[in-house]
C-alpha cells in the first residue's frame, strides 16, 4: 500500500471515529438533559388596569298601571287605569333635565318615561328614580311603587301567578335607539319552557311592549321569567294583580333580579298592620319563592330562609330548609313576622333567584307586594322614595366587617348615619318625593325601601348608582 493510500485510510478512520463519538456524545446530553430540570425564567406578561371612561347613565321607568281586557269586545285590550307619579334627581343635578316620554301599546295613555343624566369631569353621574300608582277600581285596587332601573341584556322576574284570578303583564321596555328582539324564559312546575309568544318579541326603540302572562304559561302558580335580550338592553318588570271572589285585593310592580347568587338578601320587606274583616287573616301572609335556574356541582340543591327583625336584629322564628330541583320554583312560608320591617335571606348551595311576597290581608281593600332580592351597594348609592305611604329604608351588612353607612339628602343634610357591625341591619325613614344619598365604607351593604300604610304596601330594592364600569385588565 502506498503512502498516499494509507493516509486517506487514516484520515478516513479517523473522520468516522469522530462522528461515532460526536452521536454518541449528542445522546448521552440529550438523555441527561431530559433527566436534569432545567433553569426557568417566569416573566409575568404586561397588564394594564384600564378603567373605562363613565358613560351615560340611562333609567327607564315601567309606566303607570295598566288594565287588561275590560271589555267584552276585546278580553286582551289594554287600558290605562292609573298614571304614574315619578320622583327623580341625582348627581350633579340630574332632575333639571326634563325625562323622555316613550311611545306605549296602550291606547290613550301618557307613556313611560326615560332619564339620562351625563358624566361631568370625567366623573360618573348618579341618578335615581321612582314611580308609584294607586287605583280603586272594581276589578283592580292598591298601591304599587316601582323604581326606575337601567336596561339590562339579562334579567329575571320572580313572582305573580298564571292562574283564575291573576291578570298579569311582563311590561319591557326600551330606552335605547336601536330595537331590541327579546326571549321570554318561563319556568314552573314543569321546569324550564319555551313558550312560543316568548319568542323574537321586538321591541321597537324608544318604546315599550306589554305581554299577558296568561298567554305565555297559563296556570302556573308560581312562575319565574328570564329575559335575555339582544339588539339593545331592555327593561323588564312584571304588574301582577290578583281578584277574589270578585274582589280585587292587591297590584305591584315587580323588578328585574340581576342574576342567580348562592346568596341572596332580600332587604325592607315591610309587613303592615293587617287588613280588618271576614276573612281578612285567612291563608299564609309571607311566602318566598326560590328557584335554582340549573343543577348545582355539589349534588342536590337546598336552600335556607331565615329572616331578621330589621329594626332589633334579632332573628324571627326557625329557618326553613326548601330543597330544590333544577328549573322548578318552589315556596316557602315565613312564620312570625308582626308589624315592622324585616331582612329575609336566602342562602343556597347553588346560585339562585328569589322573592318575598306579603299581603295585608285577603279581603277588598287589602294589598300585597312582592320584594325582590338586593345587590350589593357601592361606595355611594341614590334611591328615590315617590309619593305615597311612609317610606322606610332598611340596611343590612352581610359583609364580615363593621360597615358606616350615611343616609342624608341631596343637599348634603344627614338624615341619620350609623354603623353595622357583621350581620347587622338598620332602618331608616325618608321623606316622600325625595331622593337619598346613600355612603357606605367596609361592609357589604344591601339596602331596600318600602312604603306601608293604610290598604297600601310597596317596595323595592336600591341598586348601585355608579354607571361606570369597573376597572377593566388589558394585555397588550
Amino acid at each position: 500500500m502506498s503512502d498516499r493510500r494509507r493516509f486517506r485510510w487514516a484520515a478516513t478512520s479517523a473522520r468516522m471515529l469522530a462522528g461515532t463519538l460526536a452521536a454518541a456524545g449528542f445522546v448521552v446530553g440529550v438523555v441527561t438533559l431530559s433527566a436534569v430540570p432545567w433553569p426557568t425564567v417566569e416573566r409575568a406578561p404586561l397588564a394594564l388596569s384600564v378603567t373605562p371612561e363613565p358613560d351615560t347613565v340611562t333609567l327607564a321607568c315601567p309606566g303607570g298601571l295598566v288594565a287588561l281586557g275590560r271589555t267584552a269586545e276585546n278580553a286582551l285590550g289594554l287600558s290605562q287605569a292609573a298614571a304614574a307619579s315619578v320622583t327623580s334627581g341625582g348627581r350633579p343635578d340630574a332632575a333639571a333635565a326634563a325625562p323622555r316620554v316613550l311611545e306605549t301599546e296602550v291606547p290613550e295613555a301618557a307613556g313611560p318615561e326615560a332619564y339620562a343624566a351625563e358624566p361631568e369631569n370625567r366623573e360618573p353621574a348618579l341618578l335615581a328614580a321612582a314611580g308609584a300608582a294607586t287605583v280603586s277600581d272594581p276589578d283592580l285596587s292598591g298601591f304599587a311603587a316601582s323604581a326606575c332601573r337601567p336596561p339590562l341584556t339579562e334579567s329575571w322576574l320572580v313572582g305573580g301567578s298564571g292562574t283564575t284570578g291573576a291578570a298579569d303583564l311582563v311590561i319591557l321596555t326600551n330606552p335605547g335607539t336601536v330595537p331590541a328582539t327579546v326571549q321570554l324564559t318561563l319556568f314552573g312546575a314543569s321546569g324550564e319552557q319555551q313558550p312560543a309568544g316568548g319568542a323574537d318579541i321586538v321591541v321597537r326603540a324608544g318604546a315599550q311592549r306589554i305581554v299577558p302572562l296568561a298567554g305565555l304559561l297559563l296556570g302556573e302558580q308560581s312562575p319565574v321569567i328570564r329575559v335575555t335580550a339582544t339588539g339593545a338592553p331592555i327593561q323588564a318588570s312584571l304588574q301582577t294583580s290578583v281578584t277574589r271572589t270578585l274582589q280585587a285585593a292587591g297590584i305591584d310592580q315587580i323588578g328585574p333580579i340581576v342574576a342567580p347568587s348562592t346568596e341572596q338578601v332580600i332587604a325592607g320587606v315591610a309587613v303592615p298592620a293587617p287588613t280588618q274583616g271576614e276573612g281578612a287573616g285567612e291563608g299564609a301572609q309571607t311566602i318566598v319563592r326560590v328557584m335554582a335556574p340549573a343543577a348545582g356541582e355539589a349534588g342536590p340543591i337546598s336552600a335556607t330562609v331565615t329572616a331578621v327583625d330589621a329594626a332589633t336584629g334579632a332573628s324571627v322564628g326557625s329557618p326553613v330548609s326548601v330543597p330544590l330541583e333544577p328549573g322548578v320554583p318552589l315556596e316557602a312560608e315565613v312564620t312570625g313576622l308582626t308589624e315592622g320591617e324585616y331582612i329575609v335571606r336566602v342562602d343556597a348551595n347553588a346560585p339562585v333567584v328569589a322573592a318575598a311576597w306579603h299581603t295585608s290581608g285577603f279581603v277588598q281593600g287589602s294589598d300585597f307586594a312582592w320584594f325582590t332580592s338586593a345587590p350589593v351597594l357601592g361606595a355611594t348609592a341614590l334611591v328615590a322614595a315617590p309619593a305615597g305611604p311612609p317610606a322606610v329604608l332598611s340596611l343590612f351588612n352581610s359583609g364580615d366587617d363593621v360597615a358606616g353607612v350615611t343616609v342624608s339628602t341631596l343637599d348634603g343634610a344627614v338624615i341619620q348615619a350609623v354603623d353595622l357591625p357583621a350581620g347587622a341591619s338598620a332602618v331608616v325613614p325618608v321623606d316622600a318625593r325625595s331622593v337619598s344619598v346613600i355612603e357606605t365604607s367596609g361592609g357589604v351593604i344591601h339596602a331596600g325601601l318600602s312604603l306601608a300604610g293604610d290598604n297600601a304596601l310597596a317596595g323595592y330594592p336600591v341598586w348601585p348608582s355608579d354607571a361606570a364600569a369597573p376597572p377593566t385588565i388589558v394585555y397588550p
